[in-house]
């Protein structure tokens, strides 16, 4: 049942700990009696029944978030009616505004009225619940913004115009031109000229791109496996080529990861290629099967809005009617899915420990061994192996459950990234924190030196500032290190206004900065002389 059409139902989210629905209605009942929306006004109020489409505009120029217009529907009964505007006149105001604001969407536009019909339905039948959906995945996965990707070797980054550029290793024709050629600067992407681009995902040796259109393009070696050069097959792709297999899904984000590739679709399905063996992702597949999978089990009908590869499993960030979760699948190994064991999972599974915290997760990230999330109260919660204290509870122990990073309690994290044995956390206010291993450059919390490779702290096993980012005197919106057990890691730090900062190893020209003497790293930041916006 439509959660608008009722007296006393309405959404129920789990960033409201601290009152229910029955609450919410409870405490209105009051300024009810004060606020006639109806008529029977005071002198100099006003009433709100006399001026719906007003009431409409506001609602709609404000973006307000879905859990308010739920707030307004439990308050008044003005707001849950039918409001008899086109295009359905059933529709109340509330979820006539969620429809508008889900209208101003760059995924949403394109779609048929049958596919918006669809999407409605699979989101659990209110446009209110559309628009989370919507928002959440522009949320965690920066869409139509500007990004940089730091891969094994080599790296991507895209302008807010959907520009890309690529640099470093290129042995297998991961950069894109044509060419087996390093580049140790920022090289324009030429060939895909005209087409924008709105996110991106990199491996071992391979590079995909998703345009706003929902193609995927991708170049670079056509195995899977860490090695430089591809260990099942030495068939490389020179130039962005169209996946074919995908012409029939509209995508919207890939992740990559050491024996497997997925993909995420506009409504919220998770595609894998490969990795089948022994069921391991919910199929049987060759090794390099290129026909792209459905995720079934717990998230055949259930929207998913972000997805996270790690080294041999998958993450994936769902939107429920009464809140996000999170499901896990592949090799559990460290306890990294999360389910307080270490057995592996051949379907998707929920991970229930969050329910237990109290904790609504809002951006997740897949270490290749361990994993991380971002809550909206501004928690973080890490598990996992916790070798050199990349989980950030003061120890190198596993942990097989999700737990919140007690030394983060004072700051509202906003984003997280995580790499081999590392994790960045990004604040509310553009603050860095950084944790793990510390024999590269790649947390930024050594110092250059002439003739050296700098100071050097093997294990960082709580979080810690980063103050040569603090430094940039620039708030800090995105971080993205390397993800891989046999790359030398390298990070980037993206700020508000689209300048790019890079350090760590850059031995591959990976780094897009110029190394001085035999320098193969640098441990502070520097510009990177691209604008992203």
């Amino acid at each position: 049942m439509d959660a608008t059409t009722s007296e006393t139902a309405a959404i129920q989210f789990h960033s409201i700990p601290d009152q229910s629905v029955s609450t919410i209605v409870t405490n209105a009942t009051s300024t009810l009696s004060k606020r006639r929306c109806f008529g029977e006004s005071d002198p100099g109020e006003f009433p709100l029944a006399a001026n719906p489409s007003i009431v409409l505009h506001v609602l709609t120029a404000c973006n307000l978030d879905p859990q308010d217009l739920a707030k307004l529907e439990v308050t008044c009964s003005f707001f849950r009616q039918p409001a008899k505007f086109a295009p359905d006149y059933e529709l109340s105001i509330s979820e006539l505004a969620a429809l508008d604001m889900c209208q101003k969407r760059a995924i949403f536009k394109p779609m048929t009225e049958e596919q918006h019909q669809a999407l409605k339905q699979r989101c659990g039948g209110s446009w209110k619940l559309v628009l989370r959906f919507l928002v959440a995945g522009e949320a965690c996965c920066r869409r139509e913004k500007s990004l940089a990707i730091a891969g094994p070797g080599h790296s991507i980054a895209v302008t807010s115009k959907g520009a890309v550029y690529s640099f470093g290793s290129n042995s297998s024709g991961q950069l894109g031109h044509g060419t087996t050629e390093e580049e140790s600067r920022p090289r324009l992407l030429r060939s895909l000229q005209g087409i924008r681009i709105t996110q991106a995902a990199v491996g071992a040796g391979r590079t995909m791109l998703i345009s706003d259109a929902g193609r995927v393009y991708a170049f670079g070696k056509d195995s899977f496996g860490e090695a430089e050069h591809g260990a099942q097959g030495d068939q490389i792709v020179t130039t962005p080529k169209l996946v074919e297999s995908l012409k029939d899904i509209f995508v919207v984000q890939a992740a990559i990861g050491n024996f497997f590739t997925a993909v995420l679709s506009r409504e919220g399905r998770v595609y894998t290629f490969s990795w089948g063996s022994d069921g391991r992702l919910g199929h049987h597949t060759e090794p390099n099967d290129l026909e792209p999978r459905p995720l079934m089990g717990a998230l055949e009908n259930t929207p998913v809005v972000q997805i996270a590869a790690g080294y041999c499993y998958l993450l994936a960030l769902a939107c429920h009617p009464n809140g996000m979760s999170v499901y896990s699948v592949g090799c559990g190994l460290g306890g990294k899915l999360g389910h307080g064991s270490r057995t592996d999972e051949k379907h998707p599974r929920l991970i229930e420990q969050f329910q237990l915290l109290n904790f609504q997760p809002v951006v997740v990230a897949a270490g290749a061994w361990h994993a991380a999330v971002v809550g909206r109260d501004g928690r973080v919660c890490t598990w996992g192996w916790g070798r050199y204290g990349c989980l950030g509870h003061g120890n190198e122990e596993c942990e097989s459950s999700p737990k919140v990073v007690e030394a983060l309690s004072n700051v509202k994290a906003v984003h997280v990234a995580t790499g081999d044995y590392t994790t960045f956390v990004v604040s509310d206010d553009g603050d860095v924190y950084s944790f793990g291993c510390g024999e590269s450059a790649s947390l930024g919390h050594n110092i250059d030196v002439p003739g050296g490779q700098g100071n050097r702290q093997p294990r960082i096993l709580s979080p810690e500032l980063v103050r040569s980012l603090k430094q940039i005197s620039e708030r800090v919106v995105q971080i993205s290190l390397t993800n891989s057990i046999y790359w030398n890691a390298h990070t980037f730090a993206l700020t508000e206004s689209g300048k790019l900062y890079a350090f760590g190893a850059g031995d591959k020209g990976q780094l897009g900065v110029e190394l001085m003497g035999n320098q193969t790293e640098r441990g502070n930041p520097e510009r990177v002389e691209i604008d992203l916006n």
